[in-house]
């Protein structure tokens, strides 16, 4: 190696050096940064033969991303504040529902918040995509492989619209001892909520009239107005492993106005309300207790106990709260206790994380040697889940960056010691001809 050319190879270590001490830099500004991955300068030789010279001997700093270290979780407090365990990225876009799919990045800041329109951007400015849940409480068919099905989440919804009541069934005791008096007391009367297509909240009224036969009541079926729908006379066991319950349902009238009905199932002990609440009138089964089971009302000495109501359907309720599980789905809590699934949240993976580009905003861009993002649900096959309330911190050590820095302010001086040492060398030379 010539004079010159040991010269050269002190300059390439100088700049190689560079290059580590402005990635140690960097991890060092940003190791309270969430979400961020730190980046090391790998050191490579690389050499030049001409002929039968001797070359030079060169060394170029490359810088790697760190993807393999892990780091810790700090709790937030925040529910919609998320963090990856495992492996993964969060897909965003700069603007929401950017219809440019080559405009959406990954990351691991997951400090998200809803703005003024409900949608979740993190402190970066980036907003998170997800797959949007149909009014059905389902995904549909999504594309795994590409970003064109995603959209900005979003938990501004404001109204959970509620569900009609198809199926009601109702319990209780009737004190024996009422009925087969001479003269029969007051009826007992209760009522039991349903809910209409529209979600709201409407009441159905039972009264049970003791007769004067033993074990025998006459039980009419009411509107919250009073306005009756039907009668059926309700006989009970009174002895036998059956005793106190439904023996036998007869005299079945109806007394609705068309176009509300009224029907009776002797057999299975379900009657069948047909509600006029709209152009399409809602149809009610409610279920009093089959003949010879204990699954609805029983008569038995004592008190009367108020209806044991269970009813399918809700109503209308306005958003309290989301929930994020560990998939990565976000549930909307409503105030009529309903939890709606309102988006997923996918992470992508990529093929060579390490290929990725750091961008502004903790950001990483794609590039010819990461490759492609595979979308996949949290949780699943060889991605991480997602955790809610925590972020997740920077996998910088900072008594690791430091001793680095010593390290490499040392690699930088001795390099600048043989340009020194080669520029007193080369004086000397020219000094020989003196």
């Amino acid at each position: 190696m010539s004079i010159s050319n040991a010269m050269q190879t002190g300059v390439s270590g100088l700049l190689a050096n560079s290059t580590a001490i402005g990635s140690i830099s960097d991890n060092i500004a940003n190791a309270n940064t969430h979400g961020y991955r730190r980046t090391f300068a790998q050191m490579v030789t690389s050499s030049s033969e001409d002929f039968n010279v001797t070359g030079t001997n060169n060394v170029h700093a490359f810088t790697v991303l760190d993807m393999s270290e892990g780091s810790r979780a700090i709790s937030s407090g925040s529910a919609t504040d998320l963090a990856i365990t495992g492996e993964g990225f969060f897909v965003v876009s700069r603007i929401p529902n950017d219809p440019n799919v080559a405009n959406y990045v990954l990351t691991r800041a997951g400090s998200f918040l809803p703005d003024a329109n409900g949608d979740l951007v993190n402190a970066a400015g980036y907003y998170l995509a997800g797959h949007a849940y149909g009014a059905d409480g389902t995904l549909g068919s999504v594309d795994q492989s590409s970003f064109t099905d995603l959209t900005t989440v979003n938990v501004s919804a404001n109204l959970s619209p509620g569900s009609a009541t198809s199926d009601m069934t109702i319990g209780g005791n009737l004190p024996s001892q009422e009925a087969g008096v001479a003269t029969p007391g007051d009826p007992f009367t209760s009522s039991a909520e349903f809910y209409s297509p529209l979600g709201q909240a409407d009441r159905i009224q039972f009264s049970w009239q003791p007769t004067s036969t033993a074990s025998s009541w006459d039980l009419t079926i009411s509107d919250s107005s009073g306005n009756g729908y039907g009668t059926v006379t309700v006989g009970f066991n009174d002895s036998g492993p059956n005793a106190g319950s439904p023996a036998v349902y007869s005299n079945v009238t109806s007394t609705a106005v068309a176009p509300a009905a009224f029907a009776f199932d002797v057999a299975t002990g379900a009657a069948t309300l047909t509600i006029d609440n709209g152009a399409s009138p809602q149809v009610v089964t409610v279920g009093l207790g089959a003949p010879g089971a204990f699954d609805g009302m029983t008569q038995f000495a004592g008190d009367y106990t108020s209806l044991d109501v269970t009813v399918n359907g809700s109503a209308s309720g306005n958003l309290v709260g989301t929930e994020i599980d560990g998939n990565g789905n976000i549930f909307g809590v409503f105030d009529n206790s309903s939890r709606v699934p309102l988006f997923s949240i996918p992470l992508a993976n990529v093929a060579n994380p390490v290929g990725l580009a750091p961008s502004n905003g903790n950001t990483f861009e794609f590039t010819r040697a990461s490759g492609t993002a595979q979308l996949s649900a949290a949780g699943t096959s060889s991605t991480g889940t997602i955790t809610a309330g925590v972020l997740e911190s920077s996998n910088v050590e900072i008594a690791q960056e430091l001793t680095d820095l010593i390290r490499v302010q040392r690699a930088y001086s001795s390099n600048a010691k043989i340009i020194t040492t080669v520029d007193e060398m080369l004086d000397e030379t020219t000094r020989l001809k003196r």
